[in-house]
């Protein structure tokens, strides 16, 4: 339901539906959001807005309003802030992991029609509105502000047949979810996600029978498939709503960091930061994914295969990428927030937190006894920071380690 509202009595996890008053005094880049960023709650409240319009059925309303006033509103990093931001109003929230789960497939079917709709409209050369496309981009971004986990999980969910427009929405919630994670602002996220939704719409100008041919392709049609990012970017170009970015990821997303991808051979620095995220979230979904000629891998499997495929992916930004979604590959070397070396563990359940075997400190530079940690988005909680080679700590015969670690917990679990 909407309601008009003071801009005083905004609060954090409120859905912004509008504004009152004209459109050039308040201080924001879209007019319909949840609001999520202190510094943007703090900006709001010192601007000359007369009134709010917020919808209660998307974000709290104003019983609310006596809790989020105990809430603190202190600024650190800007990663910190987003995270504090997303977990306190919606952790005091009455909804349950079940409903979240349902609201996320509500806004995936609604965002997947529109999505066929406007390959559908591609095909028969009809112009894309911009603005339609910007919508859906919105509510993605307020599904994974909301929950990220329910949205990029509910975003494997989709149908053989489906897979062409349930992709482009789940890749924009990755890369919001990836932005994010990476503390860029709402602009840059909100470009992130336009560039993810719309990174494959060249594939409106590929035959459907090469798009849904249930085997693998002949070398003539892998070169017309391979065709589809210039394609794309050929259909987006003319449009004055899509931005520089936009057209980046849909030209680049196949691009490799050794430059043996297409369909320029660009390679490391030559590709753009969005263009390097676009290919991992693209490739991530895809494996978890079921195809017409392929079931969908779990996300783990997906994970560990991509971190083995040296030279595709930027190294460092696809380790923020494991971080943004918490999945990484089993026995894999990290660092934890609180100074330890730890080994990835098999977590036993595809939608279950990861979990790792913490054994040596990086303070004291010796073992430690042996304990499993399980990894969540908790600020209380132990981290996962950075991935860490064997070498650098001295950690002679780390094969034989790791299977070692890796088997006792196996035992243990047992």
């Amino acid at each position: 339901m909407l309601k008009r509202i003071d801009r005083q009595q905004v609060r954090l996890g409120m859905y912004i539906h509008g504004f009152e008053g004209s459109w050039f005094k308040h201080p924001f880049w879209r007019p319909r959001f949840l609001l999520t960023d202190p510094g943007e709650l703090a900006l709001l409240r010192a601007s000359d807005v007369p009134g709010v319009i917020i919808d209660d059925e998307k974000g709290f309303g104003t019983e609310h309003a006596a809790s989020a006033l105990a809430q603190p509103e202190t600024r650190t990093s800007p990663r910190r802030d987003h995270q504090a931001a997303r977990q306190v109003p919606w952790n005091d929230r009455a909804f349950t992991e079940s409903e979240e789960r349902k609201r996320a497939k509500g806004v995936l079917s609604r965002n997947g029609k529109v999505m066929r709709a406007i390959f559908d409209g591609a095909r028969l050369g009809r112009a894309m509105r911009s603005n339609e496309v910007m919508q859906v981009v919105d509510e993605i971004t307020t599904a994974v502000d909301r929950n990220a986990r329910a949205m990029i999980e509910v975003s494997r969910l989709k149908s053989k047949h489906e897979y062409t427009y349930l992709h482009s929405v789940a890749v924009c919630a990755l890369m919001v979810n990836l932005a994010r994670h990476l503390g860029l602002d709402g602009r840059q996220t909100r470009d992130m996600g336009l560039a993810g939704l719309l990174h494959d719409i060249g594939k409106a100008a590929v035959p459907e029978d090469i798009l849904n041919k249930p085997a693998c392709l002949s070398p003539q049609e892998y070169d017309v498939m391979r065709t589809h990012p210039e394609k794309g970017h050929a259909l987006l170009s003319g449009d004055p709503g899509i931005t520089a970015t936009a057209l980046d990821v849909c030209r680049h997303h196949h691009e490799k960091i050794d430059g043996s991808g297409y369909p320029f051979n660009l390679k490391g620095e030559e590709i753009s930061l969005a263009a390097r995220m676009g290919a991992i979230c693209d490739v991530f979904d895809a494996l978890t994914s079921n195809r017409v000629y392929k079931d969908a891998s779990s996300p783990v499997e997906a994970i560990t295969g991509m971190a083995e495929w040296h030279g595709h992916f930027d190294p460092k930004l696809l380790f923020a990428f494991m971080q943004s979604i918490s999945v990484f590959p089993v026995g894999m070397l990290v660092r934890l927030r609180t100074n330890r070396l730890a080994v990835v563990l098999e977590n036993g359940r595809r939608a279950s937190r990861p979990r790792v075997k913490a054994f040596y400190s990086t303070t004291e530079r010796e073992m430690i006894l042996p304990e499993v940690v399980v990894i969540s988005d908790s600020f209380a909680d132990d981290s996962i920071i950075s991935r860490e080679n064997p070498a650098d700590w001295g950690l002679t015969g780390w094969e034989m380690l790791r299977e070692e670690l890796l088997e006792h917990a196996i035992r243990k679990a047992a």
